[in-house]
């Protein structure tokens, strides 16, 4: 499977839950995971793939954040 680009996704919705379709169209976002998923259902998104985009990218690697 190859990767998948989230930087943009990652720019405009840090810290924030995404809704997305299969083919990784961002329908709702917010800070409370449970309402994006209910808007993205009232949107017509049958199973909405939910995602908190974190704030910040951080690395860890055996015992340290780098």
């Amino acid at each position: 499977m190859p990767a998948i680009d989230m930087t943009e996704i990652y720019k405009k919705y840090r810290g924030l839950w995404v809704a997305m379709t299969k083919d990784r169209q961002v329908v709702a976002s917010g800070e409370d995971g449970k309402k994006v998923f209910e808007e993205a259902r009232a949107k017509g998104v049958e199973v909405p793939l939910l995602y908190h985009v974190p704030k910040s990218q951080d690395f860890y690697i055996g015992g340290a954040y780098l």
